[in-house]
């Protein structure tokens, strides 16, 4: 059996920078979450694992040094830095405050990969019994994300092939908004309203298996003039 890809969290506010590296390393074999600022990486941190932090230092609110520093309180995840400083003095406060690797902007993704590739070689094989499925929970609902698995105390629940993209989706980006051009786009249809509008439905039907209530979704929310986010417990 393969091994899982490795799950890795982009932390930066720079979108175009995110979204850049979300697409190179996605194409290099890797799952792929983004966040916009340290406060959303709390958010996504609460409901997921990862193999592999990269996160910007220089950031509106809290820096990614003094994120890096309140993560390593609780969180042995690697962590990789970037910035736009690259003093010595600068490194040394990032590697200090608990990061395992620093890149200064600007940098060829090529390196990156090389960096992320080479930390992910360091870390120790867990123990057996220390293997946990990544899982999100939403209430009695539990999804298996390794597995694509869907459950409701237990009991297993059918997803069609679209639903399962979409908890991919999903799954990849928690409590952030992906608006519904997004959603078609990635799950391979044509534009237009139409296929929004059957982005809906689907949507719809997923609430179904998920809520407790599908008319007041506790989880899969719509986030008015932004699209849908899946905000797991």
């Amino acid at each position: 059996m393969n091994e899982p890809a490795p799950h890795l969290l982009i932390v930066d506010d720079d979108e175009r920078i995110r979204d850049l590296l979300r697409k190179f390393l996605m194409r290099h074999g890797f799952l792929v979450s983004v966040a916009r600022d340290a406060g959303h990486a709390r958010r996504v941190l609460a409901g997921l694992d990862f193999d592999l932090i990269v996160l910007d230092v220089m950031m509106p609110g809290e820096s990614g040094v003094d994120l890096t520093r309140t993560l390593r309180e609780r969180r042995t995840t690697p962590i990789l830095l970037l910035t736009a400083k690259g003093e010595a003095a600068d490194r040394i406060e990032g590697l200090e405050a608990g990061a395992d690797d620093y890149l200064p902007k600007p940098f060829e993704p090529r390196e990156l990969l090389l960096r992320i590739n080479a930390i992910l070689r360091r870390m120790p094989e867990p123990e057996p019994e220390e293997i946990q499925p990544r899982a999100l929970r939403m209430g009695p609902v539990r999804y298996d994300i390794e597995r694509a698995e869907l459950t409701r105390g237990g009991v297993p629940v059918k997803l069609t092939a679209t639903e399962v993209q979409l908890m991919r989706i999903f799954a990849d980006n928690p409590r952030q908004a992906i608006s519904r051009s997004r959603l078609v786009e990635e799950l391979g249809r044509d534009n237009g309203q139409a296929q929004e509008r059957a982005v809906d439905v689907q949507i719809t039907r997923l609430r179904r298996k998920i809520e407790t209530d599908p008319k007041q979704p506790r989880y899969l929310q719509t986030v008015r003039g932004e699209g849908y986010m899946l905000a797991p417990d």
